[in-house]
């Protein structure tokens, strides 16, 4: 990482998020961008309020010394030269306490207003929302106010108000100082202005505002009592607050909670005016305050920074590698080290000396900030589902009323606890500290060493090996094609047909399964009995409880391989599920037959056709590495807040990042990938999991390579695409960076029912599913498409299979507690020279996966690894699947599934909710 990049991260990305964080908050409530950045003003202002008091005090005590000084500082260069006077006026110094670097304290106001003037300038000239939004007699917050011209010189009225108020404010200001503190003054006024003057009116708004603040606070100092008159207008004002928000409609209950507790901290002051001197009384200043002050405070920076971020990417650190642009996940680590460093540390630090008299009051707040993070991060929101990459959960998380009245029951106890334990131990408290700083430290160390060494083999084993993958057919043998759909939904395939008839010619010979079930709810249990047969249902890979989950699943993975291989026939083999037992597939598995062709396609084709060259690819990229810089210490802020303010940072996974602009010219790189959902029809960004799998199928054509031998081929190829839920652009379902469904989806309501039976499109999560399920199957019509013209569609079986549903409560098959939709996966069978798309209600299971692919083709198969036949018998009478929650290959060290709970199903309908039943949890 470049050095000024590390400063910047350092000194300034923390107070450009804070701006960030409270400007997008703001404009979700208020919905107005002129009016959040005055709110933004107003909020950082305060906040910096006791920073610029105590740096005028500063600056007094100079000009005071610097007074009482110069009488005889000018007697003794009057009177002497040379070394002499140079000697005498440093004695001077050294009797008054006073050393020339003091000089310095004149300055500290405007060395404080560069940080803040940097963070701003990047932010809000940057601010893509911002464009083409009006406020008043702006027109366009996002460009140069320009109220009229002369010729073509644009005169912009704002920067020059901004700079006749700095200037008033000045006047005031100074008045009765010496020339030179006028001149810095007006000097910095004069630069702001030419700094200023053609950037965005939003920015500018917002300097305006800061010296309107400033002149208010200098006339505001003149007055008698200026701090009771404040703390009087905080309190009237919250006291407005208050009712204005709870008459509100369009905000929840937990959002008026919040906005109501805000407004009941604006009479905070008040209040506490009225028991200051209790409060002085109980509060004693001690000499080790600022150590456990920095102490606290690297402890919360260690677990923002280095503790989340390194626990998070550990759990699964190769899926925030990009194949395309290899990133060491550790850097997001350090990156995030940086930001909590400069958060809590640096700017923490500042605050505190300059706090002045309140530094026990600091000390005390950042050791109850540790116990409260600490007990929020480990106790509370550690089950919020599958997260991805780009740090979104998969469903929006949500609590109910009981956890967030025991969470704040928790957090007040512990304040208290936690706050008499300081006032009576405070030794103890510093210890504790020390010995938390060193855990948390070593732990956070651990974590990244071991990502490091997972990025090493990933660089070893997968990044060395750069062949484009190759699906060989021949026109003249017999082709066997098994494609593994993860988390493909068979039920929602009726409803995609009816959508997009022109599917049924294009899966021409297909036969579609909707009486079929999986054996487990997630790949790690319900794929290997889709590859190797019913030898690995959860059952049976229990019962053989003297192996490795590991080994049998690898050996799952083998089974169709092995046989076709034995056969005579070319094997390829592209991304098999969790080989290894790795998220990207340990390839070695298959070693002792070179003769296999084995390749990892995921991620390494670009979605996108217009922007081939690297230079484009790696702005998409670096898009996303900016996103998880940034976004990994949100994170960590929303893993140790209280329930009530998780979904405040969360935001449904935007973490209140700025939103983008749908007219911005380069919004294909400019959009992170990474994407923001708003309702069920709109949406900006894109979806980095779902590219990288999308792209695959795309791309199907162009690695297919066909020939007029008589060689028989079997291709085994997993995908993620129907595993990757997100929003796509209607009627073609395609990944795009700003989607507005809106219009299409008020016409087509009826596509979503049947033969009298409803799919339930009523969350995003349901919608999302559905749209990438429609994306895969689109993909692969095309690839039939080129197949049917090269003359090999005829002669090639081709299985669609699923390893598992989702439980999406599309169809009501709730049994004790679980959604049965967990087992209802894809099958749909072409076989040679078959014409048309038919139904069958036949049972299946995805187990039946090898014995439809070698039926009629391999004699009286047997698996090559447990010499059982490879048949469909096995599926007679009631079927048992079992649902867990363990889906973290890292976790199943063991040689048998840990403990779950197992159903049975009978009949001819999986939607049918009295087909199913609760066996027991084991």
């Amino acid at each position: 990482m470049p050095v000024l990049s590390a400063i910047y991260n350092l000194i300034i990305s923390p107070l450009e998020l804070l701006f960030e964080i409270i400007f997008e908050v703001a404009n979700k409530i208020i919905g107005n961008p002129g009016i959040s950045i005055i709110f933004l003003s107003l909020a950082v202002n305060f906040l910096v309020l006791p920073l610029y008091k105590r740096a005028d005090e500063l600056q007094a005590e100079e000009r005071d010394m610097q007074a009482k000084m110069a009488p005889w500082i000018k007697h003794i260069k009057k009177t002497f030269k040379g070394d002499e006077r140079f000697m005498m006026i440093q004695e001077y110094y050294r009797i008054n306490r006073y050393k020339p670097i003091y000089a310095l304290k004149s300055s500290v106001s405007l060395l404080l207003q560069i940080p803040f003037f940097i963070a701003a300038y990047n932010l809000l000239s940057g601010m893509k929302s911002l464009q083409g939004m009006s406020f008043g007699i702006i027109e366009d917050m996002g460009r140069e106010d320009a109220m009229f011209m002369i010729g073509s010189f644009p005169v912009n009225i704002l920067p020059i108000v901004m700079t006749a108020i700095n200037i008033v404010s000045g006047i005031i200001y100074t008045k009765s100082q010496p020339l030179k503190a006028r001149i810095q003054v007006f000097g910095l006024a004069a630069v702001f202005l030419v700094l200023l003057y053609h950037s965005p009116a939003g920015l500018v708004f917002y300097w305006l505002l800061n010296n309107t603040f400033s002149l208010v606070k200098n006339i505001f100092y003149k007055i008698r009592n200026p701090r009771k008159a404040l703390i009087i207008i905080l309190a009237f004002a919250g006291l407005i607050i208050i009712p204005n928000v709870l008459v509100r409609p369009d905000l929840d209950i937990r959002q008026k909670i919040l906005l109501v507790s805000g407004a009941l901290l604006l009479t905070s002051p008040f209040i506490l005016s009225l028991i200051k001197p209790k409060i002085e009384n109980s509060i004693k200043a001690d000499k080790d305050d600022s150590i456990i002050f920095f102490l606290g405070a690297s402890v919360m920076a260690l677990i923002t920074g280095l503790l989340i971020p390194s626990a998070v990417i550990d759990n699964s650190a190769v899926e925030f590698i990009d194949i395309l642009g290899l990133t060491n996940p550790a850097s997001y680590i350090a990156n995030s080290l940086l930001l909590s460093f400069g958060t809590w540390v640096l700017w923490g630090g500042i605050f505190f000396f300059m706090s002045g008299r309140i530094q026990a009051v600091f000390a005390r707040v950042v050791w109850i900030i540790c116990a409260v993070s600490l007990v929020d991060y480990l106790l509370f929101g550690t089950d919020l589902g599958i997260m991805s990459s780009a740090l979104q959960y998969e469903k929006t998380p949500a609590f109910g009323l009981t956890e967030y009245i025991v969470n704040t029951l928790t957090v007040i106890a512990i304040s208290v606890v936690f706050g008499l334990l300081f006032s009576k131990f405070r030794k103890i408290a510093k210890m504790i500290l020390i010995i938390g700083m060193v855990t948390i430290l070593a732990v956070g160390t651990m974590n990244t060493v071991l990502i490091c060494q997972t990025y090493s083999w990933y660089q070893t084993h997968v990044a060395t090996n750069t062949d484009v993958a190759d699906i060989p057919l021949s026109r003249n043998g017999k082709n066997v094609i098994v494609i593994m759909l993860d988390r493909s939904l068979g039920s929602q395939v009726p409803y995609i047909m009816e959508e997009k008839p022109e599917l049924k010619d294009k899966f021409d010979g297909f036969t579609y399964y909707p009486n079929t079930i999986s054996y487990g709810s997630w790949t790690l249990s319900g794929a290997p009995a889709l590859y190797g047969g019913y030898d690995y249902t959860p059952q049976k890979l229990n019962e053989r409880s003297n192996e490795k989950l590991k080994d049998k699943h690898n050996e799952s993975l083998r089974v169709m391989p092995v046989l076709f291989g034995q056969n005579g026939y070319k094997v390829t083999i592209c991304d098999p599920s969790y080989a290894g037992y790795q998220m990207v597939p340990d390839l070695t598995i298959y070693d002792d037959h070179p003769e296999f062709n084995c390749y990892i396609t995921k991620g390494r084709f670009n979605c996108f056709e217009d922007s081939e060259d690297q230079e484009s690819l790696n702005k998409m990229i670096n898009s996303m590495n900016a996103l998880r810089n940034r976004n990994f210490f949100c994170f960590s802020l929303m893993k140790i807040s209280p329930l009530i303010l998780q979904m405040t940072f969360y935001d449904n996974g935007a973490y209140n990042q700025s939103a983008l602009s749908e007219d911005s010219s380069d919004v294909l790189y400019k959009t992170s990938l990474s994407q923001y959902v708003n309702g069920l029809s709109m949406s900006m960004g894109y979806y980095h999991e779902f590219l990288n799998a999308y792209a695959v199928l795309m791309n199907l054509p162009k690695i297919t390579t066909v020939d007029d031998s008589s060689d028989n081929t079997f291709l085994l190829l997993e995908n993620d695409t129907s595993h990757s839920p997100c929003l796509l652009k209607e009627p073609d379902y395609v990944p795009e960076a700003v989607i507005d469904n809106t219009a299409y989806d008020s016409d087509m309501l009826s596509r979503y029912t049947i033969d009298g039976r409803t799919m339930k499109m009523e969350n995003i999560k349901q919608v999302t599913h559905y749209h990438s399920n429609m994306a895969s199957f689109l993909k692969l019509g095309e690839w039939f498409d080129y197949l049917k013209q090269m003359g090999v569609y005829d002669n090639t079986r081709i299985i669609i299979v699923a390893d598992h549903g989702r439980d999406l409560g599309q169809f009501d098959v709730l049994c004790h507690d679980k959604d049965m939709e967990y087992f209802t996966p894809l099958l749909m069978v072409k076989d040679f020279d078959s014409k048309g798309f038919t139904i069958s209600d036949t049972f299946m299971t995805n187990a039946d996966t090898p014995t439809l692919a070698t039926s009629g083709l391999i004699k009286d198969p047997v698996n090559p690894f447990t010499g059982n036949p490879i048949s469909s018998d096995f599926k007679k009478g009631p079927q048992v699947v079992f649902y867990s929650d363990f889906i973290d290959s890292s976790l199943l060290t063991g040689n048998t599934f840990p403990s779950g709970s197992w159903y049975q199903y009978e009949g001819d309908d999986p939607l049918d909710i009295n087909n199913w039943n609760y066996l027991y949890d084991r």
